[in-house]
């Protein structure tokens, strides 16, 4: 009879264990996709970092282009 008390005394302390540690790594995990959508909500990061102002200035320059063409192309001009 005591050691039915012992294991499953032990078997129930080791759930909990368990548990906890899943409840920390899922705060953790939740800790982590926080900051992620963080970091996205502020553009100004991205901005500094100049990556994303050369891509802008590319695709304005093409779509000046394209926008050229659609003009040329409604005068009726062949390019």
């Amino acid at each position: 009879m005591t050691e039915q008390i012992i294991v499953s005394s032990a078997v129930i302390i080791g759930t909990v264990i368990v548990a906890l540690i899943a409840l920390r790594g899922w705060q953790g995990w939740l800790a982590l996709k926080e900051r992620e959508l963080e970091r996205e909500s502020h553009p100004r990061q991205e901005i500094d970092s100049g990556s994303s102002i050369g891509a802008a200035r590319i695709e304005i320059a093409d779509l000046k282009e394209r926008l050229r063409k659609l003009e040329a192309i409604a005068s009726g001009v062949d390019l």
